[in-house]
């Protein structure tokens, strides 16, 4: 992934310029990559990329869960099932 150097921001310059940073965020829609003693360390996104993200995230986990019946679905056996009057007896 290719990053803008004027997107990376030290951290000590952010907290001296966060209003403007976010003023910047928020009128250019990009986001911030702050950096830690020279590493990456965080991410600023806007509000709305961040509920894009979120919906993506909900989406794949909807699709892993449908994988998951699905795959269980192929193996169910109804003659494995045991009937509920069997398990009240069982308490």
């Amino acid at each position: 992934m290719l990053i803008e150097t004027k997107q990376m921001v030290p951290i000590t310059r952010l907290q001296k310029e966060l209003t403007q940073t976010i003023r910047e965020l928020s009128d250019s829609g990009k986001a911030v990559y702050i950096l830690k003693n020279n590493n990456m360390e965080a991410v600023l996104l806007s509000y709305d990329e961040y509920e894009h993200l979120k919906n993506i995230e909900e989406i794949f986990e909807q699709f892993e869960i449908r994988n998951l019946v699905e795959k269980r679905s192929k193996k169910y056996d109804p003659g494995n099932n045991i009937p509920w009057e069997n398990i009240r007896k069982e308490t």
